[in-house]
């Protein structure tokens, strides 16, 4: 018996939701002129900063510049994230105050664009599961870096450690299902077919290349705001513009190295950084030794040049565990000063990606989703929705005195059903199909 019943009358609700979604409201714009207080310092403000692509010195282990952003309506987090090349959790982890999904608009957002190496051969990709980052060193490319954010294995999915190869590559995968996978599907009442092609549904996205661990890949997606999580079945994911540039560098056989370090140190314009991030769950049990290995290094690198490091400060680092490279030198910028000092960047006025839902029109099928006394809990699920892999169009909708978050435009049932699947899937929710209104 499906889960929905789908009515092919027109629904009196949705010729009141569509009133409210179509008519709209004018607003007065605040926005400071021109050439005044702060829009003018934004205005000299550059509009991008390196991101993923550096050039390293012998001997170099940090690169980048931590900068920031001011938010814009219908911004979220993951949105920003994508358009700077960073994962969910860098760009949560550095703004532990602005909601993720519901920022304020005008919110201060630090980009956390400096990142330590890994203390690791510079030879072909090596990632650290630990901060969720692939670095790759081209051989062809002498002195060059990519870095990329990923997404990995979920509890009880770990992605392996170790030294591996990249096995072989492929362009538009099939996803042959495996055994496992089918079986978690199946319990969940979402049964999977055997094998999935190239398009929207595959969560290989567009290019996969086998590591020599078997059964684990490095591989794009049809979720590209998993990255940043533990949410694979133990695969790296990468974003598709950033999967597409590496597959199209590296080699069969290129080596791949995986670790997992949280605690990174490196010497910078004449500053020791540390980066704190927090262990993976599967080394919880191993935080205190690491800890320990940590302020052993300090120790050891300090005394090689007769400085002295404010233990305090290492402390307060390793608790906050931000992913922030900060330096640690008695004297040195504070972690507010370091904030302060962030490069602030011009918004671009559009994110790289960012979804954006089309209107619902009376000939549109759409779904009430779910009701909100508060607007922050309803822009919220309508962002989560609008972020899904592939997108489930949706909008929030303001009836009474309270919100309403409504699914669409769907073209056909067909397409409301599968939309539906996957939010009883993803958010145990049932909806309420709404059918088109008749002319």
């Amino acid at each position: 018996m499906p889960y929905i019943r789908l009515s092919t009358r027109p629904s009196g609700l949705l010729l009141i939701l569509l009133s409210l979604l179509l008519g709209g409201c004018q607003t007065m714009s605040l926005q400071p002129e021109p050439g005044t207080g702060a829009l003018a310092a934004l205005e000299t403000s550059p509009e991008s900063v390196a991101t993923n692509t550096f050039e390293l010195a012998d001997g170099q282990t940090m690169v980048g510049a931590l900068a920031a952003i001011d938010t814009r309506e219908s911004d979220t987090l993951p949105d920003i994230a994508r358009h700077f090349d960073l994962g969910y959790n860098d760009i949560t982890r550095a703004n532990p105050a602005v909601a993720p999904w519901t920022p304020e608009p005008g919110s201060r957002v630090l980009l956390p664009l400096s990142f330590i190496l890994p203390d690791a051969p510079n030879q072909g990709i090596v990632l650290n599961l630990a901060n969720m980052r692939l670095f790759y060193y081209p051989k062809k490319e002498a002195g060059r870096l990519y870095t990329y954010p990923i997404g990995i294995g979920r509890q009880g999915w770990n992605t392996p450690t170790g030294l591996t190869r990249i096995a072989t590559k492929k362009a538009n995968p099939v996803w042959n299902v495996p055994s496992s996978i089918h079986r978690e599907h199946a319990q969940k009442g979402d049964p999977l077919p055997g094998a999935i092609g190239p398009g929207p549904d595959n969560p290989l996205g567009l290019y996969a290349m086998n590591l020599g661990f078997e059964r684990y890949l490095i591989h794009g997606t049809n979720k590209p705001y998993g990255i940043g999580m533990q949410i694979s079945h133990g695969c790296v994911q990468l974003y598709p513009e950033d999967i597409e540039v590496l597959f199209k560098k590296v080699a069969v056989g290129l080596p791949v190295r995986i670790v997992h370090q949280p605690y990174l140190t490196a010497w910078h314009q004449n500053g020791l950084y540390v980066e704190a991030n927090e262990p993976l769950p599967k080394w919880s049990g191993d935080k205190a030794r690491l800890k320990k290995q940590l302020l052993k290094e300090l120790r050891k690198l300090s005394a090689e040049k007769g400085v002295s490091v404010d233990w305090e400060k290492v402390e307060r680092i390793v608790e906050r565990a931000d992913g922030i490279p900060t330096p640690v030198l008695s004297q040195s910028q504070d972690e507010a000063g370091l904030a302060e000092s962030a490069l602030l960047l011009r918004h671009p006025g559009r994110l790289y990606r960012q979804p954006e839902p089309a209107k619902i029109k009376r000939s549109d099928w759409a779904a009430l989703v779910a009701s909100f006394d508060n607007e922050a809990d309803a822009q919220k699920m309508a962002a989560m929705l609008i972020h899904q892999g592939p997108m489930i169009p949706a909008h929030k909708v303001r009836k009474d005195n309270s919100y309403v978050v409504i699914a669409g435009p769907f073209k056909s049932r067909k397409e409301l059903k599968s939309a539906a699947r996957r939010i009883r899937m993803d958010f145990e929710l049932d909806i309420e199909p709404l059918a088109p209104v008749e002319n």
